[in-house]
């Protein structure tokens, strides 16, 4: 299963680089956005200069593909992850670390 993160969904959406084809090769069964990522996307569209264009690619995406919660698991693990990157360079956002759990308890 692919577990995307908040950039490669824009990538997507405005077709930068190969993201759109590669993205478009993979089966949507085996595509997950983590409930985080949305609300990343929807703070962004909220800021967007095409808000309805945006908002209406992610009702698309996400009525295709899985939407995967953020629990009680994801929490610990990712509190757990955060608390270990936090002297880390601002690389590992929230999102990010929310990934990586989701990856641990699949």
């Amino acid at each position: 299963m692919y577990i995307l993160d908040t950039n490669t969904l824009i990538y997507f959406f405005k077709g930068i680089g190969n993201v759109p084809s590669k993205f478009l090769s993979i089966s949507p069964k085996e595509i997950a956005i983590p409930a985080v990522v949305i609300y990343e996307l929807e703070y962004g569209i909220a800021k967007s200069s095409f808000p309805k264009k945006r908002q209406a690619q992610l009702n698309e995406i996400c009525s295709l593909v899985n939407v995967l919660p953020f629990g009680d698991k994801e929490a610990f693990l990712s509190a757990s992850i955060r608390a270990k990157l936090e002297n880390t360079p601002p690389g590992s956002s929230l999102a990010m670390q929310q990934i990586i759990s989701y990856s641990m308890i699949q």
